[in-house]
């Protein structure tokens, strides 16, 4: 597992790119990998939302030098070796992104005014200071389309020729922000349907972990979109992982996450009445989807 993804990512082409981009040269990676898609173990599709900081020729480096595209703001640091590892040792089918998150945020609505963030954690991008709304669209419709139609269509696949899987969103934190120190090694975010969270928090915390319920963001305000977009509507099962950068900065702590989330999965998803559309369950209840994009 290398965190340098940028330089050591095989090529890609998929019958679900864009096709030709003024921003994607052609000897440029696709905007997503598909791994495992026929991966029949445990009944759960991995998705990470930003799992490199790849920036492509056209678009210069965003204007920024490359000690800020190395950041946090660019990509969650070490999520992708974990997603990369955890796919193979629960043998389910994972979609990474491959561009970074500061062209056009895949977690976010495509309506989203920080969609192509301008300030991110005090830097400014130089490149997202004056975007039309013209070139705003080129961006979504090479890089954030794509991601979000490969996630469409895998669940479409899955949920064709198999039982209702689970959605796994993988993200990364960083240890600190403005000035604050997170204590989680781990945090849950969920909205409404309580079948993985619970089962997650008595497994994670029974190790001794410190696992934050719903922060630093919360999946019941809008954080979340890929889950909110993908997995609510059809009333799939879903989490969302944030782990700590500094836990997962390396290979060994990549290995290490992904094998102790390999565990934990394994046992929650075995727990789960996955089968269950939640959507059933909020008719019952009389609440409605949150509307979120």
């Amino acid at each position: 597992m290398s965190e340098n993804l940028t330089q050591e990512m095989p090529r890609f082409k998929s019958q679900e790119h864009a096709g030709p981009s003024p921003l994607l040269a052609p000897d440029e990676p696709a905007p997503f990998r598909l791994l495992n898609p026929e991966g029949r173990g445990r009944r759960a599709l991995l998705v990470c939302d930003h799992a490199t900081n790849f920036v492509p020729r056209a678009l210069d480096g965003l204007g920024l030098p490359p000690d800020e595209i190395s950041r946090h703001i660019a990509y969650d640091i070490g999520i992708a070796g974990v997603a990369e590892r955890l796919s193979a040792l629960l043998d389910v089918p994972a979609i990474l992104s491959h561009f970074s998150r500061l062209i056009a945020d895949p977690n976010r609505p495509p309506d989203d005014p920080t969609l192509a963030a301008a300030v991110s954690d005090g830097t400014i991008i130089a490149a997202n200071q004056s975007l039309t709304a013209a070139e705003l669209a080129l961006r979504k419709a090479t890089f954030y389309d794509p991601y979000h139609a490969a996630i469409a269509s895998q669940l479409d696949r899955m949920l064709e020729t198999g039982p209702r899987p689970a959605f796994v969103s993988l993200h990364s934190m960083t240890p600190m922000i403005r000035g604050e120190r997170r204590p989680w090694e781990a945090c849950i975010l969920w909205n409404d349907d309580p079948r993985l969270p619970n089962l997650a928090f008595e497994d994670l915390r029974g190790r001794g972990l410190i696992v934050g319920d719903n922060v630093p963001y919360s999946g019941q305000d809008g954080h979340g979109c890929t889950v909110h977009r993908h997995a609510e509507p059809r009333g799939l099962a879903n989490i969302l992982f944030e782990i700590r950068q500094d836990l997962i900065d390396t290979p060994a702590g990549q290995e290490y996450w992904a094998s102790l989330l390999a565990e934990t999965l394994s046992s929650i998803l075995a727990k789960a009445d996955l089968d269950r559309n939640w959507n059933e369950e909020r008719q019952r209840d009389g609440t409605q989807l949150h509307g979120r994009d």
